[in-house]
């Protein structure tokens, strides 16, 4: 593909029409010095989260990452750059119903792996998880010393795909970084994760539904912080072949969560506690965020400020 004079930068994003891969897509796009290039299956992502229609640097082709003559076709007609790799099955419930489909992801990462050393990528971009952590045995979680104790299928997967940077960057000078996202939140996001799903209950005045009693902890950053913090290590040259938390930095009980949604919208709501999960629900989340904080070189989002934009936004709704 031929490309205009002031393009600098041809960028893949894998799971390009999910909440946070649109997202970093639609920031991406904002420089007109880059060309980027979204493809999804849209198993789990949505047509209505691709920002294609405003930019004109922009594109979205229906690919699936893991079948590689599917991806092996947009990676030699565009010969990219650059890689975010956000493309995964996601979300808890959907992770824990379907492992071998969560295991299939491994082969994704392989086909971006093998078809960016091949075709002169300088540098992959990962998103992995705080689900790495497994049940944390310190706090707060940091991306050196803090053991990785993962058990579920996501997790593995997730801890699996950073050896595999980690492995082509040793054998063929393959460039990294990995992201560790914590929960992310904002507007377009699906109601199965937790704040969307709390401010649409609490909208509509339904009883919000907690597993146990709520004790257990997780930290909020609104997607602008996680944005933000990855295009900067991304324009920056910053924390190459290393890890990055991505996270909020105030750990908050699920049913406080649940408490402060209602106050902010007004609800009537009332808390139902359900029996707590059997797997998959950490009792506690938080993170070492010393690497983002000198990436965003800002304060972050407050959880009251996030919610409130959310809520303004509206859009979310349409979404669910």
């Amino acid at each position: 593909m031929k490309y205009p004079a002031e393009i600098k930068n041809k960028i893949l994003v894998t799971g390009g029409a999910g909440f946070v891969g649109s997202a970093i897509a639609a920031k991406l796009a904002a420089n007109p010095e880059n060309y980027v290039v979204i493809v999804d299956n849209l198993l789990t992502g949505s047509l209505k989260k691709v920002p294609e229609s405003e930019h004109n640097n922009i594109r979205f082709i229906k690919c699936d990452a893991n079948d590689y003559k599917d991806i092996s076709s947009v990676f030699y007609a565009y010969t990219f750059d650059y890689v975010f790799h956000y493309a995964a099955v996601v979300g808890v419930k959907r992770t824990l119903q379907n492992p071998v489909m969560v295991l299939k992801d491994i082969e994704g990462l392989n086909n971006v792996l093998a078809l960016s050393k091949n075709t002169g990528v300088k540098r992959i971009y990962y998103s992995s998880s705080s689900e790495v952590y497994g049940e944390p045995v310190e706090f707060p979680q940091n991306e050196e010393t803090t053991p990785l104790n993962s058990r579920l299928p996501y997790a593995i997967v997730k801890n699996v795909g950073e050896a595999y940077l980690k492995s082509y960057q040793r054998e063929f000078g393959l460039e990294y970084t990995i992201f560790r996202f914590f929960n992310t939140y904002g507007p377009k996001q699906s109601k199965e994760f937790v704040i969307s799903r709390f401010l649409s209950l609490a909208l509509q005045n339904q009883d919000i539904t907690i597993y146990g009693d709520g004790s257990q902890t997780r930290t909020f950053c609104f997607i602008n912080d996680n944005v933000d913090a990855c295009v900067a290590a991304f324009y920056n040259d910053m924390y190459v072949n290393d890890v990055v938390n991505i996270g909020g930095n105030i750990e908050v009980p699920v049913i406080e969560l649940a408490t402060k949604i209602i106050e902010v919208t007004g609800s009537k709501s009332k808390l139902i506690h359900l029996p707590a999960l059997e797997e998959g629900d950490m009792t506690r989340r938080l993170p070492d965020t010393s690497k983002m904080q000198t990436l965003l070189d800002r304060p972050v989002t407050t959880l009251e400020d996030g919610l409130r934009e959310v809520i303004q936004h509206g859009q979310f709704i349409s979404l669910l």
